[in-house]
């Protein structure tokens, strides 16, 4: 199972790592921890490549979250608003969800687009507010696409690094990349399973 995940993103190549990064950030659960380390272990594998792997990677992401600042910024809080109530069990996210994180946008300011776009944080949720705030697009584009190749590249190195430095941890690995992915789906069905709108609770 956990050669199959390697051996997928293999076959799926640089555009099939694009389009699930960009997925990761549109609709859950695909985490980014077990696409692009898997990815680096195809690179020690011999099989991909390290420029090409972050280029690819960070275009995806960076698609992925301008779908939701699109969204911000042209439907606004009048069509958002319902969108989410209507959607929000599968997004797994709520109105109030939005509002604390336009709020953190407005307190701290545009730059927390890369800051959080380079940690494991808020990383997807703070595009709908700056396009709420009609952040500029070019603008945006720019601050996501940094962080998010700074965030690829950790993902990348650090899964290298562990490849290179501990004999026999390959297996290791990919087992942890598998157990994102298992943990990943399983919170998402749990919180499908258990989601109350907060007025209900």
């Amino acid at each position: 199972m956990d050669d199959f995940v390697v051996s997928l993103i293999e076959r799926l190549g640089y555009a099939g790592v694009a389009i699930l990064m960009a997925l990761e950030n549109i609709f859950p659960p695909m985490p980014s921890e077990a696409i692009m380390g898997a990815g680096a272990l195809a690179i020690e594998r011999g099989s991909m490549d390290f420029w090409p792997l972050l280029i690819a990677g960070t275009i995806g992401t960076t698609l992925g979250n301008y779908v939701w600042f699109w969204a911000g910024d042209k439907w606004g809080y009048e069509r958002l608003g319902p969108f989410i109530d209507r959607w929000g069990r599968w997004l797994t996210m709520e109105w109030e969800d939005v509002e604390r994180a336009s709020d953190f946008f407005r307190k701290h300011g545009q730059w927390v687009v890369f800051i959080l776009r380079a940690t494991p944080i808020m990383r997807t949720m703070i595009s709908l507010p700056a396009g709420l705030a009609h952040m500029g697009t070019l603008k945006f584009l720019l601050f996501t696409a940094a962080g998010a190749a700074l965030w690829n590249v950790m993902l990348i190195v650090g899964t290298q690094w562990l490849s290179r430095t501990f004999s026999d941890i390959d297996n290791i690995v990919s087992g942890v990349i598998v157990a994102i992915m298992v943990l990943a789906v399983a919170g998402y069905v749990l919180r499908l399973v258990t989601w109350k709108p907060r007025a209900d609770r």
